[in-house]
């Protein structure tokens, strides 16, 4: 139990054993103004059905801020819901879009030694094309060379007799 109410609850009960008590006093006519005119009537009985008036009247407006504070509540707790499932879902693609871009970067890294595998093969092959080129050049001028040198040595064709 709150507060307040353990509060109200013990005004309300004091009230109403000092009324039991003072009954007859409650209840003896008195005369009372009304401004234009007087009549007589029983004061005490006047003030404790003002006393429960405003008693119902404060347990009603009480009430009635619990029922709006709960549904405020209700309210607020449904919009977080809302966003922590639209956070959810934003965090959910960031992570499935980090994902892809990670097996992405990781599949560049495994097709790249190949490619750039191949590349270097492709040049080794190139370049041995071209040294066996140049050797077969120079094999065949330094052939021509020491032919030319042993025609000159060994003069052995018509013009050498």
């Amino acid at each position: 139990m709150r507060v307040r109410t353990a509060v109200l609850l013990i005004v309300l009960a004091g009230v109403g054993l000092f009324a039991a008590l003072n009954w007859s006093a409650f209840t003896a006519p008195t005369p009372l103004s009304l401004g234009l005119a007087r009549v007589e009537g029983p004061l005490g009985l006047i003030l404790l059905a003002a006393i429960a008036g405003l008693t119902l009247l404060y347990a009603l407006l009480l009430a009635w801020i619990e029922g709006a504070a709960l549904l405020e509540a209700r309210r607020t707790g449904r919009e977080l819901l809302v966003q922590r499932q639209l956070a959810e879902s934003a965090e959910s693609s960031r992570f499935e879009e980090l994902r892809r871009l990670l097996e992405s970067e990781i599949e560049a890294l495994h097709t790249a030694p190949g490619a750039a595998a191949r590349e270097v093969v492709t040049r080794v092959e190139g370049a041995e094309t071209a040294l066996r080129a140049d050797i077969e050049r120079a094999g065949n001028t330094l052939a021509a060379y020491i032919g030319e040198l042993e025609e000159r040595l060994h003069p052995s064709g018509p013009a050498a007799r």
